[in-house]
């Protein structure tokens, strides 16, 4: 299946509605961090997320990904509804930045927006775990329905959390 750019720009509003979207569709998403071997590995995670598009979620610092991130910040993270089918108009969104364990104002910040979206949540109650904050550079966004089918666009995100259009790429069947 070859792949085509195209010259298909997207305004930073209509690609901020769409992600929008796209991550509230979800509750979980795939965390991906890398090893100190330089491997992949991924683990699966609750989240919130703010109006910059940064991720936040809880985990035990001594999980293997937690551990990743101590030595190197480098992380993605994709978030898809897990109710699609296989041949309908499919949707997903794939971040791509670093990530930290939150401290102080980011700490309180994501505690509230991790709050807001599970109402369950006590931040005083799991004391084990800790508060991760994943900022992304880029998001790469995939809404069949609202950019067509095999589309592809790719953002960057500035430091005010706008998302600036970079490139469209059409997945062309054979």
């Amino acid at each position: 299946m070859p792949v085509a750019r195209s010259e298909q720009r997207y305004p930073a509003q209509r690609l901020t509605r769409i992600a929008g979207a796209l991550l509230d569709a979800a509750p979980l998403c795939a965390i991906a961090t890398v090893t100190r071997t330089g491997r992949a590995y991924v683990n699966t995670a609750y989240f919130a997320w703010s109006p910059r598009f940064e991720i936040v979620w809880l985990s035990a610092p001594e999980a293997r990904h937690s551990r990743n991130l101590e030595r190197q910040r480098s992380a993605a993270i994709a978030v898809f509804d897990t109710h699609q089918t296989w041949g309908g108009r499919d949707r997903g969104i794939q971040l791509f930045g670093t990530a930290s364990e939150a401290r102080g104002t980011a700490k309180r910040d994501g505690e509230r927006l991790y709050a807001r979206r599970f109402k369950q949540y006590d931040p005083g109650s799991l004391e084990a775990y800790r508060l991760y904050r994943f900022r992304p550079r880029t998001v790469k966004l995939f809404h069949e329905q609202l950019l067509g089918g095999g589309t592809f666009v790719t953002a960057r995100v500035d430091t005010t959390g706008r998302l600036r259009w970079m490139r469209t790429e059409v997945y062309e069947a054979d």
